[in-house]
């Protein structure tokens, strides 16, 4: 069987390519910043990255309710929306290497960009 020719530096040049995109995205991840308030205002939070909890602000009033499972559930509904908002950041950043027909709902943010590409360059198509 015969082996099939392989072009080393296209393939290098290809790589490097890939590799600058990723570093590019690694950055811009860097900078993502969403922040969401709870409905009543009292709560505030602060997502980076890839949705890593930066900053959670509780407005001293949360204290006049002694419903601790209400103020809970309200922090996590809160902290979820701006992971919500940082995925939508990322999906934004990430989408010139999805398909075209990609969604947000159907799409792992963090890996199907990078498994995309990486089809492309196994089927020897690079954009």
């Amino acid at each position: 069987m015969e082996r099939p020719n392989i072009d080393a530096a296209a393939r290098k040049a290809s790589y490097e390519s890939l590799r600058d995109d990723l570093l590019n995205i690694r950055s811009r991840i860097a900078d993502i910043t969403a922040t969401a308030d709870s409905p009543n205002g009292l709560i505030s939070a602060t997502v980076v990255g890839r949705g890593e909890l930066r900053e959670l602000y509780l407005d001293p009033r949360i204290y006049r309710t002694a419903d601790s499972k209400a103020l809970a559930e309200a922090i996590v509904d809160t902290v979820h929306e701006a992971v919500e908002m940082s995925r939508e950041q990322l999906f934004a950043i990430t989408r010139q290497f999805l398909p075209k027909d990609a969604k947000l709902p159907a799409t792992d943010v963090h890996t199907d960009p990078f498994m995309h590409q990486l089809d492309k360059e196994i089927e020897g198509v690079r954009s």
